[in-house]
């Protein structure tokens, strides 16, 4: 319950002129449902003892005026919970997903994000119940049997001992039970994560699966995590079905009790023929918040569940953390400094060792090297993705450390070969979905990149909407889109992974262009695959096990007849570095 509350506390908070609108149609109509038995009892006793036709249709009109009015509170306090609800899921929902968004990378390459979306989505939507049905219905439903148990304390103190005695024992009862299903039920729930977890990458890969003719052994997994949850839910289930037969059994005891109590105090004139009707019929009532409590467990198990692994994620901690906040300039090109840098993604396995070089203010580096040579690592570690085992990173001199990462990531900016864009207009694609940036400033970007043809060609111009991963554009287009990002936040420096291998003829002219104009009056790293992005470069470094084997001034090694990169020239950068 300190979990529970930490939650309804903290996300709550900024709603409370609504809860507290929410309290007050929750008892109005509370009190309602209490007093309008009342009027029965005195109907009947009315009609037993013969009063006026008057009175009884009196009776009669207050009864049907209070159940009206009980029904419009009633709609009213779930409008107004639900509202709530989903209000505080959603902020709870973007504080998770924030606090994935900005957890390392180590977090996001041991799980896949259909995992993530399960976590994320599937587990907040049981949230919103939580919010509202622990309002409306938990609280709710004990102050209802509070309010008839006063009211039985006012009919007959007998009658009052014994329906306290008989809530007191069913709440312990139910209170026992309550985690019963705990355990199972989050058992379940993971069981449907690692599910969506395996779609989404069977789906991702279903050309290489269908080409491999993998498609049984895929049928097999999935008939294997569909026995799973099968088994899962059974397991959970029949716990709950236990937590069901206990409300059962205490729901029969306590009708049992009102029918005997109800009985012998009519016949011994201590009551009305009316009080009696009352007993059964507050019992009936007592009945209702006892069954929905008993749900309530249930969905509390479930909730259980979802807090303890939502608890989990959040401790999880970010092994990459923001820096104090030293300023790196801005509006110039930046210097890179790698000094002795060494990492690895597991100990037994180095990636980059003793790694020294520097890229000059204005200048530009070629980076060389095979598959696995250590060449995306370099350049995740300056966006501090991943951070360094030993050695420092320096841009003018600021250990990237302690810059934050949202300043950094801002003076450095990353232009990748499968470049992400996301099914919405370009402007946002450009933008990032930053709604402050107006068109005005967009097209002086597209025009300073000469893209003016490329936008031209656009059905709907900024309005154009994009596909889901871009498929509505070449991935010459993709990667024109993202110079037009990198200009918008005008970066220092640049690291351009080159996608020679991607380009459609149609763009390769235009990306050319915007490649020159992307780096002037910019430091920059360039990931080469071919011989003509290395005639941009200052100096070159070829990456071999992680370690530089040459590095130098680009002419003065192509003059070397001994050099490593003199040989690839004769030989064919692209036969070289496969």
């Amino acid at each position: 319950m300190k979990a529970y509350l930490e939650i309804l506390v903290k996300y709550l908070a900024n709603q409370r002129l609504r809860f507290a609108g929410l309290t007050v149609l929750m008892l109005c109509s509370i009190g309602l449902q209490v007093v309008n038995p009342q009027i029965i009892r005195y109907f009947i006793d009315s009609a037993a003892t013969g009063k006026p036709l008057g009175a009884l249709t009196l009776a009669a009109g207050a009864f049907i005026g209070i159940a009206l009015l009980q029904q419009l509170t009633g709609v009213s306090a779930t409008y107004v919970g639900e509202y709530v609800a989903w209000v505080a899921t959603n902020a709870l929902r973007e504080d998770l997903a924030a606090h994935c968004l900005y957890l390392d990378m180590t977090f996001h390459t041991e799980r896949s994000p259909g995992e993530l979306i399960e976590r994320i989505e599937g587990d907040m939507t049981d949230f919103s119940n939580f919010f509202s049905q622990l309002v409306i219905r938990v609280i709710g439903n004990i102050l209802l049997m509070t309010g008839i148990i006063l009211t039985l304390f006012l009919v007959d103190w007998r009658l009052g001992i014994a329906f306290l005695v008989f809530a007191i024992l069913t709440t312990l009862v139910l209170n026992s039970v309550r985690n019963i299903a705990v355990p199972a039920q989050k058992a379940h729930r993971d069981a449907y994560t690692e599910l969506f977890g395996f779609l989404e990458e069977r789906l991702v890969g279903t050309e290489d699966i269908r080409s491999c003719g993998a498609v049984d052994f895929v049928l097999a997994g999935l008939y294997r995590l569909q026995t799973r949850i099968l088994r899962t839910w059974s397991k959970a289930s029949l716990m709950q079905l236990g937590v069901r037969a206990a409300a059962g059994l205490l729901l029969t005891a306590g009708f049992g009790l009102a029918f005997i109590s109800g009985y012998h105090l009519y016949h011994a004139g201590a009551i009305t023929l009316g009080t009696a009707y009352l007993i059964v019929h507050y019992t009936g009532l007592l009945a209702r918040p006892i069954r929905e409590l008993t749900q309530q467990v249930e969905s509390l198990q479930n909730i259980g569940a979802t807090v303890e692994r939502m608890s989990e994620l959040l401790r999880l901690d970010s092994k990459i953390t923001d820096g104090p906040g030293v300023a790196i300039p801005a509006g110039r090109p930046l210097a890179l400094t790698f000094a002795d840098v060494s990492f690895a993604y597991s100990a037994d396995k180095p990636i980059l060792q003793g790694l020294t070089f520097t890229v000059e203010p204005g200048k530009i580096l070629g980076l060389l090297g095979r598959t696995g040579s250590g060449k995306t690592t370099l350049a995740r570690l300056i966006f501090r993705l991943y951070d360094a085992v030993e050695g420092t990173i320096t841009l003018d001199e600021t250990d990237i450390k302690d810059a934050t990462l949202h300043e950094l990531r801002h003076r450095v900016a990353y232009v990748t070969q499968d470049v992400q864009l996301f099914q919405a207009s370009v402007r946002d694609n450009i933008t990032f979905f930053d709604a402050s940036v107006p068109d005005e400033r967009i097209m002086e970007v597209i025009e300073a990149l000469e893209l003016s043809d490329w936008f031209q060609g656009l059905p709907k111009g900024l309005d154009t909407r994009l596909e889901t991963g871009g498929r509505s554009l070449s991935a010459g287009e993709a990667q024109l889109l993202a110079f037009t990002r990198v200009f918008l936040r005008n970066p220092g420096f640049v690291v351009l992974d080159e996608a020679s291998s991607r380009l459609d003829p149609a763009t390769e002219q235009l990306i050319e262009r915007a490649i020159d104009r992307l780096l002037e009056h910019r430091s920059a790293i360039i990931i080469a695959h071919r011989l003509g992005t290395l005639g941009r470069a200052d100096d070159v470094m070829i990456l071999e096990d992680g370690q530089a084997v040459e590095y130098g001034n680009r002419q003065e090694l192509l003059a070397d007849t001994h050099s490593r990169f003199y040989t690839l020239h004769q030989t064919g950068l692209e036969e070289m570095l496969a």
